[in-house]
């Protein structure tokens, strides 16, 4: 890329700007990711019918300093009660004071193929008007899995990774959140979660993100692999994939080997907007038609020439036109930049940076050659 300034002050200004672009300071964050490098295949796919089981649960943290729930919090002055009475304690609930004691909900994940006894995290949530979980310690509960079943039993101290203090005159400090908190490795499972039982002749992989190109890539690099056609993409998300017989009796092997095949996945032109933080990223396929935009006091104007690339002689090559573009960019105060051979969203970008205009400026002009039609890509704003 060459870039010209018609005098010294805009050949300053350009590179002061485009600098900051590059060092973040402007506030633009723009990304051009290009997959040069293979992706592994198993940061792409799961396997048909594999998934983690969710468990829930209700239960009391004790031992908190006065920050649980109070005599409004019905549920757990029953909760108390009850759990008084399984160790032959008999309490009137109206006797009863729930300052160190708080009603939680527990949700646990449960990884597949984990055996009984294995453990888990917990993360327990005040349920009351509990002020904080600090220091609490979670009391024996059940978890149940989405069918009821007893699936785990859930104990252990509560962190919340910070602190709630509320002085007598009503200051109050708080670092992080006091009413969520994690028991590490505080469920241990009654039960395995294997809920996957691999059939003997094929296994289904499954896209995180479907599309068509990728799985068809997927299913070229595996039969590429076994040499024989082993795979078949069946849609845009599964790939059937025929277990050969050498490898029935050890399937685990075989999935490690499909999963660390590098395939290059396809992925849609697509440009992201935050306009809260004026937040642009954009991706790899993202292009501009010809088109001129002004904005306040700023003109930018974009032509493309067709150029016919022709092969060399009996070098077996294809005649193909490539077109130039050059980026031509204007303000009133007399910086004339030229960025030529630049069919990028990028480059266009870190021009806007370099002239000056603000990150929620640049979004707004995002939008607008969506809607004109010049942006080529998918427009995501968030």
């Amino acid at each position: 890329m060459r870039i010209e300034a018609r005098n010294r002050a805009g050949l300053r200004g350009f590179l002061t700007g485009y600098f900051s672009a590059v060092c973040l300071l402007s506030g633009l964050l723009l990304l051009a990711v290009r997959a040069d490098a293979g992706v592994r295949a198993k940061d792409l796919i799961t396997i048909k019918g594999l998934r983690s089981t969710r468990l829930v649960g209700y239960g009391l943290v004790v031992g908190l300093d006065g920050t649980g729930d109070t005599y409004r919090s019905i549920v757990a002055l029953q909760t108390a009660t009850n759990m008084l009475k399984r160790f032959g304690i008999n309490v009137p609930a109206s006797r009863i004071r729930l300052k160190n004691i708080a009603a939680v909900m527990i949700t646990a994940q449960v990884p597949p193929f984990l055996p009984e006894g294995s453990t888990v995290d917990v993360l327990v949530s005040s349920m009351g008007d509990a002020k904080s979980l600090e220091g609490g310690t979670l009391i024996l509960s059940p978890m149940v899995d989405e069918n009821g079943t007893l699936f785990a039993y859930a104990q252990g101290a509560v962190s919340i990774g910070g602190f709630n203090i509320e002085s007598i005159g009503g200051d109050r400090i708080r670092k992080n959140y006091a009413l969520v908190g994690r028991v590490p490795n505080g469920a241990t499972l009654l039960k395995s979660n294997n809920n996957v039982t691999f059939s003997d002749s094929t296994i289904t992989f499954a896209l995180k993100d479907p599309d068509f190109t990728t799985a068809v890539r997927l299913a070229e690099a595996i039969n590429g692999k076994f040499g024989n056609e082993v795979a078949s993409a069946v849609n845009a998300a599964q790939i059937r994939t025929r277990i050969p017989d050498e490898f029935k009796p050890k399937i685990t092997q075989f999935v490690s080997i499909i999963e660390n095949l590098e395939i290059d996945p396809d992925v849609k032109a697509r440009v992201v907007v935050n306009e809260r933080t004026g937040t642009v990223v954009v991706g790899e396929h993202v292009t501009l038609s010809p088109v001129a935009i002004a904005h306040g006091n700023l003109r930018i104007e974009i032509q493309t020439t067709p150029v016919v690339s022709q092969p060399a002689p009996f070098s077996q090559g294809q005649t193909v036109v490539v077109p130039q573009t050059q980026t031509t960019v204007t303000d009133n105060q007399g910086q004339l930049l030229y960025v030529e051979n630049s069919a990028s969203v990028r480059d266009v970008a870190r021009a806007l940076n370099a002239l000056g205009v603000s990150p929620r400026d640049i979004v707004a002009i995002f939008q607008a050659l969506k809607e004109a039609g010049a942006l080529k890509a998918e427009l995501i704003i968030m």
